[in-house]
């Protein structure tokens, strides 16, 4: 193996057993420069791999598994799945995103006369009754996450024009909404581009944090629905703030 990629190797390790570390400490750990540990970082960075902040850098949250994520923070889901739901009217076309607030609106607008586009196994299961018209745009499933994605996924979503497209969230902070993995992140551009309105629906224990994948910059969201309350993120994006405690 060659030097550098060594020493990245090893970097890497040092952040999965110590957590976050600075650039200086690194660099002593490493037996290099702090440019040459600033360079690597870079190099990692931009490949997913870690996270910069403060002068020094930290592994990515991990994904945590589907079963968990439906346990987190349930008041605040329900609650701002009750608000979106309100925000669609008979007889829209909308797309709800894959995850587990999703699937809270899911069963709000369930048999409602509309037109539903589920981007995740859950979701289109949880919408499909009474006067709900549920569609599935194909492509892979991740398994034990359920969620569609893939090039079937994106070619069928550009053939679609949508009212509203209800955007879930791994992370974001004010640089803009993140995800832990790149093809979740192209479905979701895609949605967004063939709709009229992207509202994103997050609970606040996202805020301030960063996954590997880009999906957008705050600016490009219509709405976001939130039991969060930070100023800062009013001053970059629309808000509907929701109280969690249900």
């Amino acid at each position: 193996m060659p030097l550098a990629a060594e020493r990245r190797d090893r970097l890497l390790a040092l952040l999965r057993n110590h957590g976050a570390l600075s650039t200086r400490e690194l660099a002593e750990r490493l037996g290099v420069s702090e440019a040459t540990v600033r360079r690597d970082l870079a190099l990692l960075a931009q490949r997913g791999l870690l996270r910069r902040e403060h002068g020094g850098a930290l592994l990515p949250e991990a994904e945590p598994p589907y079963a968990e994520k439906l346990q987190r923070n349930q008041g605040a889901k329900e609650a701002i799945a009750q608000r979106a739901a309100a925000l669609v009217p008979d007889g829209a076309t909308v797309v709800l995103d894959s995850g587990t607030t999703a699937l809270a609106l899911a069963r709000l607008l369930a048999g409602r006369p509309l037109r539903a586009v589920a981007l995740d196994l859950p979701v289109a299961q949880a919408l499909a009754q009474g006067r709900t018209e549920v569609l599935l745009p194909g492509g892979s499933v991740r398994n034990g996450f359920f969620s569609l994605v893939g090039s079937w996924t994106e070619e069928l979503l550009g053939r679609l024009r949508a009212d509203l497209f209800f955007l879930g969230a791994d992370a974001f902070d004010l640089e803009g909404v993140t995800n832990h993995t790149f093809e979740e992140a192209a479905v979701k551009r895609k949605a967004m581009e063939v709709s009229r309105k992207t509202v994103l629906l997050t609970d606040g224990s996202k805020w301030g944090k960063r996954a590997p994948a880009f999906v957008a910059p705050l600016e490009a969201l219509d709405l976001v629905v939130t039991d969060l309350k930070d100023p800062a993120l009013r001053e970059r994006v629309r808000v509907e703030v929701v109280d969690g405690a249900l």
